[in-house]
């Protein structure tokens, strides 16, 4: 009798403190002061859609660093990817979180360098931004990068409205301005674009991967930059459109592996069969 009163006497202890911590839980979900299902009308447009090999207007100018006027086609060139990030220079959060995953995933691209096997295009979505405020980044996150063509590679552009949409729109990226807090909303992404301005790759998210970024604009040059490695990866490897990953291919690498192994034997058959005729006795005459 005594066992079961003192395991009463936790299980209602139990019970006590289950409901200290979690009523004020339980307050806070029943009476929330806005259901987390409903969504603002302008953020239910805020995505990114893929649209691989869609072709980027080369002709909208912009406003680079400097201030001076460009075309994006200054920036393209035979043989050399772009990578394009749609940011804006104000932003408090998440589009310094998408530049800081994005100069590292640059920095630990050891044997490519931006400015020399590829380039950078960090482009605001806001007009309101200036050309100033593009410098002061560009002087910023070149300088973390520390890469000796790094200035020259990596662009950051200001411009009107129009282009700014027009440019969004080619690669599928849809942002609204927020009226109330005077902020952008918009996904997190980075893009890679062939050499002729065609789109390529998506990755998703602040943070990249290094395999997949390398195997991005390898694939995006048409194998002008990089390793036979590579070539030999992308072989083995496929771009996943849903999750902006590239997946190992069993089936690819089982028959890579396959052929290689009947390269090898008809290799040792051939010496086997050729070291038994040299091993055969001389007939006596």
């Amino acid at each position: 009798m005594k066992g079961i009163a003192r395991w009463g006497g936790w299980f209602a202890l139990a019970a006590v403190a289950s409901l200290l911590f979690c009523s004020p839980a339980s307050a806070q979900f029943s009476e929330p002061t806005q259901s987390i299902a409903v969504r603002p009308q302008f953020l239910k447009d805020i995505r990114i859609d893929q649209k691989l090999n869609a072709q980027v207007p080369l002709d909208l100018t912009f406003v680079d660093e400097n201030g001076q006027p460009v075309q994006l086609k200054q920036y393209f060139s035979p043989g050399r990817p772009v990578v394009l990030s749609l940011v804006y220079f104000t932003c408090p959060m998440l589009c310094t979180q998408v530049l800081n995953g994005l100069l590292n995933v640059l920095k630990e691209q050891t044997s490519l360098d931006a400015g020399k096997d590829f380039e950078v295009l960090t482009v605001s979505i806001d007009p309101t931004d200036t050309p100033a405020l593009a410098k002061a980044k560009q002087e910023m996150y070149t300088g973390i990068y520390a890469r000796p063509t790094g200035a020259a590679g990596w662009h950051f552009l200001t411009g009107r409205e129009p282009q700014i949409r027009a440019l969004a729109d080619a690669v599928g990226f849809h942002y609204a301005y927020d009226p109330e807090s005077h902020q952008y909303a918009h996904a997190s992404g980075i893009m890679v674009l062939t050499p002729d301005g065609r789109v390529s790759r998506y990755f998703y998210g602040i943070e990249y991967h290094a395999r997949d970024m390398r195997l991005g604009l390898v694939e995006a040059s048409g194998g002008k930059i990089g390793t036979p490695v590579d070539a030999l990866l992308l072989l083995c490897c496929q771009y996943d459109p849903h999750t902006g990953r590239y997946g190992v291919l069993i089936a690819r690498i089982l028959k890579a592996a396959g052929g290689l192994t009947i390269v090898l034997m008809g290799i040792a058959i051939f010496f086997l069969a050729r070291s038994e005729r040299y091993a055969l006795p001389a007939k006596k005459s």
